[in-house]
């Protein structure tokens, strides 16, 4: 004779799983908010931006494409001008940066 099986016992282990797939994926969404540098925006910043994207014409999408996929390869120079994958650091050429009390910006 066969073992009955239990089914609530693999409903909970599945909903487990699933719980720490998403789990993982909103840590995963958080430390891609850091190392884009996005995490300097406000909240209705990064809500306009995303809303904006979801409108974009196909050719600016591609090319947002091309930068995400340059970004997750590791090719920091050609994903944008962001933090380059380094989560609270400034680009180098990041001009909102003020220059430090006492200096006036000229070399």
């Amino acid at each position: 004779m066969r073992k009955p099986r239990d089914y609530d016992a693999e409903l909970r282990t599945l909903a487990d799983k699933a719980r720490k797939l998403k789990n993982r994926r909103q840590h995963q969404l958080g430390e891609l908010v850091q190392a884009t540098g996005a995490d300097r925006l406000s909240v209705e910043e990064l809500a306009g931006a995303l809303l904006e994207a979801g409108t974009a014409p196909r050719p600016t999408r591609e090319a947002w494409r091309k930068r995400g996929a340059a970004f997750f390869r590791g090719e920091r120079e050609d994903a944008g001008d962001g933090a380059r994958g380094r989560p609270g650091s400034v680009a180098p050429d990041d001009r909102s940066a003020q220059p430090a009390s006492g200096t006036t910006g000229t070399p």
